[in-house]
C-alpha cells in the first residue's frame, strides 16, 4: 500500500497520506494510483474516474470558495506542491448524517497531504503562505453555468478556516457575492 487512507469522521471524505522514499538527493512518491478505485465514485456510489486536472496558483490571504457545481458535482483529490493551504470540505448530500458539516486540512509542499473530496461537497481554501500552488484532479468536467457557491464565512456552517490575526483575506468579486446556504436552496 502506498496511500493511507485517514477518516475524517464524514463518510467518503478522507486525508491521503502517501509513502514518502526520501533521502539527500531529495524525494520521491505516488500521487494517484489504483488504489484510489475504491474510493472514487459517483453521488450514486457508482465508480467514478478523474477526467481533467487543475492548478492555480494564489498568494497569502486568497480564499476561494466554498464552491460546487450542481448538477455536475465534481469529486476532488486535492493537494499543494509549493507552499502551504488550509483546505475545507463541506458534505452537501443531502441524505447523508453529516449534511452540513465540514472538515479543514493543512495541505502543504512539506506534509505533502493530500485531501479526497466526494462529489457533493462545497469545497474551498485559503493560501497561508506566501504563495501557494494548488493542484487538483476533478470527475466530471468545469461547467460554467452549473457553478454553485456559498459564502465562506456562512454562520450556520460555522468553518474556522484558522486564518491568523492581521490576515487579510482576498476574495474574488464572485466569491463577495454568495449566498449563505440558506438563501441558496444548495443541496444535492
Amino acid at each position: 500500500m502506498k496511500f493511507k487512507f485517514i477518516d475524517t469522521g464524514i463518510a467518503d471524505l478522507y486525508v491521503v497520506e502517501p509513502t514518502v522514499f526520501g533521502d539527500d538527493r531529495g524525494y520521491f512518491m505516488e500521487t494517484y494510483n489504483a488504489e484510489f478505485q475504491p474510493y472514487v465514485k459517483h453521488l450514486d456510489g457508482s465508480p467514478a474516474v478523474y477526467v481533467q486536472d487543475n492548478q492555480s496558483r494564489s498568494k497569502r490571504g486568497v480564499l476561494r470558495g466554498l464552491h460546487s457545481q450542481r448538477t455536475h458535482p465534481q469529486g476532488k483529490l486535492v493537494r499543494v506542491t509549493e507552499g502551504e493551504v488550509y483546505d475545507v470540505a463541506v458534505d452537501m448530500r443531502r441524505d447523508s448524517a453529516t449534511f452540513g458539516k465540514w472538515y479543514g486540512a493543512v495541505l502543504s509542499e512539506e506534509n505533502k497531504l493530500q485531501f479526497l473530496i466526494p462529489e457533493g461537497f462545497l469545497h474551498g481554501f485559503v493560501v497561508m503562505s506566501e504563495f501557494a500552488t494548488f493542484t487538483y484532479k476533478c470527475t466530471n468536467f468545469y461547467v460554467p453555468d452549473d457553478e454553485s457557491g456559498i459564502a465562506w464565512d456562512d454562520p450556520d456552517i460555522a468553518v474556522d478556516w484558522n486564518i491568523p490575526e492581521g490576515m487579510e483575506i482576498i476574495l474574488s468579486e464572485k466569491d463577495k457575492h454568495n449566498p449563505t446556504l440558506r438563501q441558496s436552496g444548495l443541496e444535492f
